[in-house]
């Protein structure tokens, strides 16, 4: 077990500009020390189309990366006796801030992690995929954050990643996510519900089928908001 499963958690601040209730925490135990990003469910704000517990799916979204072979998503874990209650703990990215998907795709070396980013968000049906989800990490690693509106039985993806719409999906992509059919459902079936992992089975294999990315749909809302 990790350290943000074993260590104490405490609490260093609340971290602006979040829709629900996050906090910076530090998970420690003896010399080993290990910043997070809490969110309990108790601070979640009640949506009308996702049940509560939203703070699940962000666990369930690191464990899709994992099943992939991407591991784009940091190490995520739910925690039940942290101090607000139950909630997700996320290893905290160290990064640079200003950059963000709207920069980042402009360099052509990001391009197959951001491919891999969109490939995962039509899976898990991302309903919100800001620019500012899309990390450097100071490590020169893109990292994905924030899944908690994911998963949903009906089509929600909103994302501002179109810029690969209609091309071909990249063969080594391509080839993990045919393969992921035969691990599912893993862990994520303690997570979500047989709808859920059914639609998610349905999309897998829409995408392996057509072997392109979606077009976004002239006459839905595609994209979140804010943008960034």
């Amino acid at each position: 077990m990790s350290i943000l499963g074993r260590g104490e958690v405490e609490v260093l601040g609340r971290l602006p500009w979040s829709s629900n209730l996050t906090f910076l925490v530090t998970c420690g135990k003896g010399d080993e020390q290990q910043a997070a990003v809490y969110k309990p469910g108790r601070g979640e704000r009640r949506l009308w189309d996702f049940p509560p517990c939203l703070y699940r799916r962000e666990v369930a979204a690191y464990e899709l990366s994992e099943l992939l072979g991407w591991g784009f998503v940091p190490e995520t874990i739910e925690r039940h006796d942290a101090p607000f209650g139950p909630g997700s703990l996320q290893r905290y990215v160290d990064a640079d801030f200003s950059e963000h998907h709207f920069t980042l795709v402009a360099d052509e070396a990001h391009l197959e992690r951001l491919m891999a980013i969109c490939a995962f968000d039509v899976v898990a049906n991302n309903a919100d995929r800001k620019s500012g989800h899309c990390l450097l990490g100071h490590d020169g690693t893109i990292w994905a954050i924030d899944h908690g509106l994911c998963f949903h039985s009906e089509p929600k993806l909103r994302t501002v990643i179109w810029e690969f719409a209609g091309a071909p999906v990249p063969g080594r992509l391509l080839s993990d996510l045919a393969d992921l059919g035969a691990r599912l459902p893993g862990r994520l079936e303690a997570m979500l519900s047989e709808a859920e992992m059914a639609a998610l089975a349905q999309r897998l294999d829409r995408l392996v089928d057509k072997g392109r990315f979606p077009v976004p749909d002239p006459d839905s809302h595609h994209y979140p908001w804010p943008l960034v």
